[in-house]
């Protein structure tokens, strides 16, 4: 059978799509070959929650959202579809919440429960709604604003019933104060509005504020036994500190300085050896000619040797005059 070009470009675009579908499928986080650990939870309010959204239990991740879908006509209720990492131990009696994170999308927790049955794949989890941070708010302002309507409406029942007994100015500063009433609360609704404004506005550097947070508490951590040993070389050197006598070795070197000026004020006076050498300069004159005489006798011996010695059996004595200065080449040295 010969394959005509027209059967070769459907062939390629039916595997195009294919293709296709599959990888967007992938994205989402579906797969059309459904392997691995799944487990069923079904809400009437999925809040927000998307595809590929975590999973944690007790704040670790142990999969992902990989499909919703509504299993109702009338939305009450909606399939959501769990992924899971690996084969955990969850108590059949586990509940699954999901919450809203004003800071990010929704995500969410099983709360494990303390039963001996573990789910298996494809058990379904029991559910509960967690209204969250802004739900819990908005719990506690309910009643309270519900408690202020009826507040009012007593108070108008009161005003009607006291009106007749009242002047006209009387009613006049009465109107005055519930239409103050009216504005703060009107205040109130805006700065909610403005507060909640804000909140969106600044979620992003709030979330950057607490990466940096956490970020600077990783590395306190990393380095939590450097620290450590730091503080104990701190520590260990403290210790030493307070045991040197620090008193004793300044009162030591302070006697030290003492007995090295005495010994400067010796030397500095006219009364001792050292400081006669160093302040008399007739001392250092007749030094000086000593050794002049020392070098002219020297060299007098050295020139007129029989002078001083005779050995020779027929030789006369030296007879030449002596030497009054040292030689050339004794001054020569002495320079």
């Amino acid at each position: 059978m010969k394959i005509t070009n027209e059967m070769k470009v459907g062939v390629l675009a039916a595997t195009g799509i294919a293709l296709f579908i599959f990888g967007f499928n992938f994205l989402k986080g579906k797969s059309l070959f459904k392997t691995g650990n799944y487990l069923y939870a079904k809400y009437s309010n999925t809040k927000g929650i998307k595809v590929s959204n975590e999973v944690t239990i007790k704040g670790f991740q142990v999969g992902n959202v990989a499909d919703i879908e509504n299993l109702d006509a009338n939305l009450n209720e909606i399939l959501v579809t769990i992924k899971l990492k690996d084969k955990y131990n969850i108590p059949s009696n586990s509940v699954a919440t999901i919450s809203n994170n004003p800071l990010g999308s929704a995500s969410m927790e099983i709360e494990l429960g303390n039963s001996t049955n573990y789910l298996a794949s494809g058990d379904t989890l029991v559910t509960a709604d967690n209204p969250g941070l802004l739900g819990a708010l908005s719990g506690k302002v309910g009643p309270v604003a519900d408690q202020l309507k009826t507040t009012l409406h007593s108070l108008d029942s009161v005003i009607n019933n006291v009106n007749g007994t009242l002047d006209a100015n009387s009613k006049a500063n009465l109107q005055a104060t519930i239409a103050n009433m009216n504005k703060v609360t009107e205040s109130l609704a805006v700065s909610a509005v403005s507060i909640q404004t804000m909140l969106n506005q600044q979620s992003g550097a709030i979330t950057q504020t607490m990466k940096n947070l956490n970020s600077f508490t990783k590395n306190l951590a990393d380095n939590n036994e450097k620290i450590t040993k730091m503080m104990a070389n701190i520590e260990k050197t403290t210790e030493n500190l307070s045991k040197t006598d620090i008193d004793g070795t300044v009162a030591s070197l302070k006697k030290a300085i003492d007995n090295m000026n005495v010994l400067v004020e010796k030397v500095g006076s006219k009364d001792g050896t050292l400081g006669l050498l160093m302040n008399d300069p007739k001392l250092y004159y007749q030094l000086l000619n000593t050794v002049r005489s020392t070098n002219i006798l020297l060299d007098d011996f050295k020139t007129h040797p029989k002078r001083y010695v005779n050995i020779s059996v027929f030789g006369g004595k030296d007879k030449s005059t002596p030497l009054t200065a040292p030689l050339n080449d004794t001054l020569i040295l002495q320079k």
